[in-house]
């Protein structure tokens, strides 16, 4: 049995997400982590051209698709997955399973109505902490770590981690805790959940917005996070960690598309229903977030 999963990365200028496919080589099965629909804010224009890219990969290596997975509701950029599911003919679109109360408070937010399900079931399957599953013969492991925003899921593949926003590359730290449902005190215990695992594990970022200009990276080590990385090395505390975040945070601008992106990755990547004259909207809450 395999415990290396090949990892092919992807990344995507415009919002400086890294979406993956991690490969079994064994039997070419695999799963895709964190995809991005394209869109353009100055148009309301949505188009395909990094999913695309995704496709064409999996098409060209022969690859089935087992699963589709986020690793939480991203803020900065839309989801790909049911466009990929439809595209690719199967992946089962998973999520951790604390999505409902985030799905309930933005439905309200939006105003999706009472028909609009917060319960998860726009997902097809939703992750409990400490849930294995398997990438083809590689064995895997859903780990539980909020902070981030309270539905945040790392995926534990082989001797890879895919860890969403909650850990960047160690020269630049750790992802904002003030989007509703947020908790620095909780994001320190997530990494230092994570930094329990293997030193000589990898670990694998969903953004990278290169300090100081340099090229996009998304690859470190367990043991590189815990002696380098800027803001939660071991060497720092829980309340300096708490403090240094809820400080920084508070100078942080709210995400480009974050309100984009939201309504639709709280619905596993479907894009709004057409409204009665054919068109799709998006909904802009005044004076809200």
């Amino acid at each position: 049995m395999s415990l290396r999963p090949e990892v092919l990365p992807f990344f995507d200028p415009a919002t400086s997400t890294i979406s993956y496919i991690v490969v079994d080589p064994a039997t070419a099965r695999a799963a895709i982590i964190d995809s991005v629909l394209d869109y353009d804010p100055k148009a309301g224009r949505v188009s395909t051209t990094s999913a695309d890219a995704l496709i064409a990969k999996v098409r060209e290596r022969g690859l089935t698709i087992d699963w589709i997975l986020e690793t939480h509701v991203h803020a900065d950029h839309l989801s790909a997955a049911r466009y990929l599911q439809r595209n690719l003919g199967g992946g089962v679109i998973g999520i951790g399973d604390h999505i409902a109360p985030v799905q309930a408070n933005f439905a309200d937010i939006f105003d999706l109505g009472p028909d609009f399900p917060t319960d998860g079931s726009q997902f097809n399957h939703l992750f409990h902490d400490g849930e294995r599953f398997a990438v083809g013969t590689i064995e895997a492991e859903a780990i539980y770590t909020p902070g981030h925003t309270p539905a945040c899921m790392s995926y534990h593949v082989g001797d890879a981690v895919f860890v969403g926003d909650t850990l960047f590359q160690p020269d630049y730290g750790t992802a904002r805790c003030d989007f509703p449902g947020g908790d620095a005190h909780a994001m320190y215990r997530s990494v230092h959940r994570l930094y329990s695992l293997p030193d000589e594990t990898r670990v694998f970022t969903a953004h990278d917005y290169q300090p100081g200009g340099r090229e996009p990276e998304w690859e470190s080590t367990i043991g590189e996070q815990k002696a380098k990385n800027l803001q939660i090395n071991t060497g720092i505390g829980e309340e300096q960690f708490v403090a240094m975040r809820e400080a920084r945070d508070a100078t942080l601008a709210a995400p480009v598309l974050i309100l984009p992106s939201l309504q639709v990755n709280i619905s596993g990547g479907d894009l709004p229903k057409p409204a009665p004259n054919g068109r799709r909207y998006l909904k802009i809450p005044l004076n809200t977030l």
